[in-house]
């Protein structure tokens, strides 16, 4: 059995992690062993191994936040968990790895039939999504909302749970190779990010008055979309794929009284009770088994290579979601 430890934290994420063997322990009353099927490796991930998240584990720590898995055993009686059985793995558990020992309390059962690559990925971006388009702004169908970074794994999510909800979506991306795959995943306008952005946006959408922005780039990105909002507008900051603090004009807060809000998951998952966080998964996960709601991968990779899995998932020219899959 295998494992992804890091015990120190550097600028280069894939340096200071690697593959380690390690032997299961005995498992206690209320514990089970699950055979990690596949993990992904998110921003946060990447984040964390250098030190820049707003959340670290103590170190040494096993990287991976969400995954899924199958029991292999179980010392538990809790009703639905029987052997072999599809689980979530609980956030924080340390999924690059062949297995886990964990509370069999905090395993939530999936769909068995389900995919497992699109299953592991509903834990973070599919609810980021989610709630980031619910929470803010009382949206109603035919309203339109805004993003950048629209071609990452949170961007693809946001787009298709807003289409189910009959709101139109305008995506902001930072490349032309991008544009096509936010197209295929149904993005209404899909744009590349610079000059004049608030002028083309507003040719592409007739005018339409924009009230919530989701922003994960921060520097001048955030300005251009404040820029994109109606009066009274709210813009949504969840990430920092530039490296820099938000910057906004002034005119954005004074003139127009655009409010710049900030979300994090963890934040939200720390606030919530059992009954919404059971909500929030039991609908994201009816909507990944159904097929509609799915994400691009770009490769896979076993644990044992987990420092070139984690080169790819720092790299920003990608389509689609880096995976670990420790027992393919």
């Amino acid at each position: 059995m295998k494992r992804a430890v890091y015990s120190q934290r550097g600028p280069v994420p894939q340096d200071v992690i690697d593959a380690v063997e390690f032997t299961v322990p005995a498992l206690a009353e209320g514990q089970a062993l699950v055979e990690v099927l596949a993990a992904p490796i998110n921003p946060s991930d990447v984040l964390t191994l250098t030190g820049r998240y707003g959340l670290l584990p103590p170190l040494p720590a096993v990287g991976g936040n969400e995954g899924i898995g199958r029991i292999v055993a179980l010392r538990s009686s809790r009703p639905g968990l029987p052997m072999g059985r599809t689980v979530l793995l609980p956030v924080g558990c340390g999924s690059w790895s062949t297995h886990v020992v964990v509370d069999a309390a905090r395993l939530m059962p999936l769909p068995d039939d389900a995919d497992p690559r699109q299953l592991a990925m509903m834990t973070v971006n599919p609810p980021t999504a989610l709630l980031m388009l619910r929470e803010f702004v009382d949206l109603q169908p035919g309203d339109w909302v805004i993003q950048n970074a629209a071609n990452s794994g949170v961007g693809a999510y946001l787009v298709q749970i807003a289409k189910l909800r009959g709101l139109r979506t305008v995506n902001i991306v930072r490349r032309d190779s991008a544009l096509q795959a936010v197209r295929d995943a149904g993005g209404d306008v899909v744009l590349v990010d610079g000059d004049r952005l608030t002028e083309r946006v507003a040719d592409a959408t007739g005018g339409a008055a924009i009230r919530l922005g989701i922003d994960a780039v921060g520097g001048a990105a955030t300005d251009r979309l404040a820029g994109c909002l109606a009066e009274r507008g709210v813009l949504v900051n969840y990430g920092a794929m530039s490296g820099e603090p938000c910057h906004a004009s002034p005119a954005a807060f004074v003139f127009r009284d655009i409010t710049l809000r900030g979300f994090w998951l963890s934040r939200w998952f720390r606030q919530a009770d059992a009954q919404q966080r059971q909500a929030v998964f039991g609908e994201v996960a009816a909507l990944i088994a159904r097929g509609t709601l799915h994400a691009p991968v770009a490769a896979t990779y076993p644990v044992e290579r987990i420092r070139e899995a984690v080169t790819a998932a720092a790299a920003g020219e990608r389509n689609g979601k880096i995976l670990v899959v420790p027992n393919a």
